[in-house]
């Protein structure tokens, strides 16, 4: 099986992609597309250079990995992905012979954490609207990360169940430090899940956010609407 997860940034996708790798069965990569997003948009992110030098930048040679043999010799690949880095012309055939899930958090949380690590967030940036875009063209199962944090065990086994993959209880915990299959980015972004050993508990009430921030999480609330009336 090969899986293709889909969402947005600070959304519980690297935490996702640890449960999966805590699985004996399974190869995992993060973020493919990255390089290739910063390449072709010149956007400013964090680490830009030294991403593009690090990870296969062209798309197409990008996709045809994403087709390829699953490496390590694992019976099954999770390809955890970006939605927002799937510009229109890059290619998406590949996902259409993956198990595609679609992972979801609030706006509001989305935008006061990716906020703390960057300035100038626009809607774009958070991936809502690409997200429902990919939604369309591959369908797939929905799970929200909130209900992953409230009951890990019930939401992963509810998650394998709809994939036709056999609930493991490895996925509930994972060795502290980050993985092998990190992306170089990770420096930047991962210092909290790199002290973690397994999924933080239920979160609280929604962050209250003002001025821009708060606009944007009501732009992108509708998009997350949407992919939440199909949720399991």
């Amino acid at each position: 099986m090969k899986i293709a997860c889909w969402s947005g940034p600070r959304n519980l996708s690297t935490a996702m992609m640890y449960s999966f790798a805590s699985r004996p069965d399974f190869a995992v990569w993060d973020e493919p597309f990255y390089a290739a997003y910063l390449l072709h948009t010149g956007i400013p992110h964090p680490m830009r250079d030294e991403i593009i030098a690090s990870h296969e930048p062209d798309p197409n040679l990008v996709g045809a990995m994403c087709k390829g043999t699953i490496p390590e010799g694992k019976a099954n690949f999770y390809m955890k992905h970006m939605a927002l880095h799937m510009l229109p012309e890059f290619p998406m055939d590949w996902a259409e012979s993956c198990t595609n899930i679609h992972l979801l958090r609030h706006p509001a949380r989305v935008v006061a954490s990716y906020g703390a690590k960057r300035t100038g967030v626009t809607q774009d940036d958070i991936g809502f609207r690409q997200q429902v875009e990919v939604y369309k063209k591959v369908g797939g199962v929905v799970v929200d990360s909130a209900d992953i944090r409230k009951s890990p065990r019930a939401t992963l086994a509810r998650l394998c169940n709809a994939i036709g993959l056999e609930f493991d209880p490895a996925m509930l915990s994972w060795s502290e430090g980050g993985h092998p299959s990190d992306g170089i980015w990770a420096s930047h972004w991962y210092g909290a899940i790199h002290k973690s050993t397994g999924f933080a508990g239920a979160e609280g009430p929604l962050p209250e956010l003002e001025g821009d921030a708060a606009a944007l999480m009501e732009e992108a609330l509708p998009y997350y609407r949407t992919l939440e009336a199909h949720k399991i």
